[in-house]
């Protein structure tokens, strides 16, 4: 299946690399590689990830990464990553 990165998870993407990197520039890039690296998973796996429990959609899932959550739809070719978001914060309304 093909993955589609939304512009909205991109940006995610961005504010975690620039967060961490101000603590640790390698730890930042190791921690975006394994969240890439979840999401390619994907390709052969779309049904790897769980139903997002706050929008109890089939086709809205999510991966962990520690400390982020993943979230992604299963559409009919492709799955869109839609965010990336710390697991202590709330999702973003309207997934």
């Amino acid at each position: 299946m093909k993955i589609h990165w939304t512009e909205a998870a991109l940006l995610d993407l961005q504010g975690i690399e620039t967060y961490i990197s101000r603590h640790s520039r390698n730890y930042a890039q190791g921690m975006i590689e394994r969240i890439f690296g979840r999401v390619w998973q994907l390709e052969s796996h779309a049904l790897l990830g769980v139903v997002v429990p706050e929008y109890e959609d089939d086709s809205l899932r999510e991966l962990l990464e520690d400390p982020f959550r993943i979230v992604y739809r299963i559409l009919e070719d492709r799955v869109d990553v839609i965010a990336v978001v710390h697991a202590a914060r709330r999702l973003p309304r309207g997934l």
